[in-house]
């Protein structure tokens, strides 16, 4: 059976593991830099395990929304007013594909959405996921300037979207 719950410091081997595995569009980040960001928003940062074994990990931040916090950074400082659930990083391991342990991890995910009472979701879509996302509602923003040099270290496809809190059925 699935269980999903909170990720924490010791998972991290796990989600490095898992990282290394799924990507191939960017260089994946530092464990400190992974460590960074759950130590920084850990309400909003889950794991699924199977098991006993982790199978996928998400990790989200309350941030700026169309202001993504770059890649591998050290360090990761929450702003004071967040106004969107940043989705920074969801990777299931290539044998639990398939086991929509994925969804479920969208699912907790719009669960801190509903928690924060933040306006909308936003993520960076990369390795041609941004159909998967879409199914999920989410949706590309336009892209200026600035946004299109914050997305160029996410590789070549990757397009930023959002889903407006408004527009789902947010779990209680």
């Amino acid at each position: 059976m699935l269980t999903l719950r909170n990720a924490l410091p010791t998972d991290l081997p796990a989600i490095m593991d898992i990282q290394a595995r799924c990507y191939s569009a960017i260089v994946p980040e530092t464990q400190a830099s992974m460590g960074a960001k759950l130590a920084a928003s850990p309400g909003t940062c889950f794991v699924a395990e199977h098991q006993g074994k982790i199978h996928a990990y998400l990790l989200a931040l309350p941030w700026h929304f169309a202001s993504p916090p770059g890649l591998d950074a050290p360090e990761c400082r929450l702003p004071a007013t967040p106004d969107t659930l940043y989705l920074h990083d969801l990777a299931v391991a290539p044998e639990a594909r398939g086991s929509r342990t994925a969804g479920a991890l969208v699912h907790a995910f719009l669960g801190a959405l509903a928690a924060l009472r933040l306006p909308r979701a936003s993520l960076i879509a990369i390795q041609s996921s941004s159909t998967w996302w879409a199914r999920h509602g989410f949706e590309p923003v336009a892209v200026d300037a600035d946004l299109a040099a914050r997305l160029a270290s996410y590789g070549q496809d990757a397009c930023y979207m959002a889903l407006s809190a408004a527009a789902v059925d947010l779990p209680a």
